[in-house]
């Protein structure tokens, strides 16, 4: 694989970036320096946080990487039952996100499970 572009998992969290930001264009104005900013970092940190791992060089820093865009995944969770919360967005929307939360969940899982097996392999490995 020779780009993060390639994962499965990144073109998820582009996915779910994407949506989020079709959703937040509605938050009230004042919601701009607080509300928006908040989901707009923690839904685009997912991807970037994926991207940068996967440009380290260490199975162990990739991981962490993985881990903090997992914990960016449900901050973003967290914003959206906000604006659910304060009649900004609609149920729909938000089962909406949680379905991309939910695909995307699995998958970076799944990524950060294939890295420590392939860690075991290459520690492991005789050369």
């Amino acid at each position: 694989m020779n780009s993060f572009e390639e994962l499965e998992v990144w073109e998820k969290a582009r996915d779910l970036r994407v949506f989020v930001s079709s959703m937040i264009s509605d938050f009230p104005v004042e919601e701009r320096f607080v509300l928006i900013s908040q989901v707009k970092k923690s839904s685009r940190s997912i991807g970037n946080n994926i991207a940068e791992g996967f440009g380290r060089s260490h199975f162990e820093e990739n991981i962490q990487f993985c881990r903090q865009a997992r914990g960016a995944l449900f901050e973003t969770l967290d914003h959206m039952i906000v604006a659910y919360d304060e009649g900004w967005i609609t149920l729909e929307n938000l089962k909406g996100y949680r379905e991309y939360h939910y695909d995307c969940l699995k998958l970076l899982n799944g990524y950060i499970s294939s890295l420590k097996r392939n860690k075991k392999v290459v520690t492991n490995s005789p050369n």
